[in-house]
């Protein structure tokens, strides 16, 4: 099932819940014409208006704050993909100065690890929030091959150490993207937002709402409106997304071979 689907299915569901509840509601409280007259006419106490806009304005800064730290965390994840891959760019740009039996095996081992970040590492890493210890081997490979190769003239030289940076510059955003490959919100914090949303949305059918076409309508949105913003969390919630592997898109630009869309 796609993601949008979902979202429609969810954002559907919630309006439904709502409108037939009120709808239902206002059915089981039906009476006489006075009854029904002295009941749409009863004003709601200022005391009920507060509490229901407090909950509603807290609710609105602990949803927008959990939105604000997904979103930051997805950044970060991002940075991290593309620090990684364009460290990776250079150790192969680098090594243009080498003989071009070593650049050939350079670029192999960097390929080949691409090849399995992106293709075999990235489902894992989205589905079990892990990496894999092949991709960590191949890395390593990476690093082995140009730490072990003796500089044969000055030019070599020059460019050994900053070939070495970059292949630990790799690494170390290789660390920050398995940190980054866990949920971002912890199952209290999950609590919360759901618990929440059932108040602020139950919390409708404390002001006197109607049955007129304007009171659903309006009903129906908020809940919707809700319902989207818990699915914004949710998807925001997996830094490198929950489906699909374009999160991995700056290794298919800066190396569309060995990533599958050359």
């Amino acid at each position: 099932m796609s993601e949008w689907l979902f979202l429609a299915i969810v954002m559907a569901a919630a309006c439904a819940v709502v409108l037939v509840v009120t709808l239902l509601g206002r059915r089981g409280t039906r009476g006489s014409a006075d009854d029904m007259e002295a009941a749409r006419t009863q004003e709601t106490p200022d005391v009920l208006e507060y509490m229901v806009m407090m909950v509603g304005v807290v609710y609105a800064i602990v949803l927008g704050l959990a939105i604000a730290g997904v979103w930051e965390a997805r950044g970060a994840a991002q940075d991290a993909v593309r620090a990684e891959a364009q460290a990776l760019h250079e150790v192969t740009q680098r090594a243009q100065v080498y003989p071009a039996d070593f650049r050939e095996q350079l670029r192999t081992s960097v390929d080949a690890y691409v090849t399995e970040v992106v293709q075999e590492e990235w489902p894992r890493m989205i589905d079990h929030e892990e990496l894999s210890p092949r991709g960590t081997e191949l890395l390593a490979t990476v690093r082995t091959a140009v730490a072990e190769r003796e500089p044969a003239n000055e030019l070599e030289a020059q460019a050994y150490l900053p070939i070495l940076d970059q292949v630990a510059a790799a690494e170390d955003a290789r660390n920050a993207r398995a940190s980054g490959a866990e949920e971002t919100l912890p199952g209290i914090v999950w609590f919360g937002l759901i618990s929440g949303a059932v108040v602020t949305v139950g919390l409708i059918f404390t002001m006197q709402i109607g049955r007129s076409f304007r009171e659903l309508l309006l009903a129906g949105l908020f809940s919707a409106l809700i319902a989207f913003l818990l699915f914004l969390v949710w998807d925001f919630d997996a830094p490198f997304g929950r489906s699909g592997t374009e999160s991995a898109d700056a290794f298919r630009q800066l190396f569309p071979g060995a990533a599958g869309t050359g």
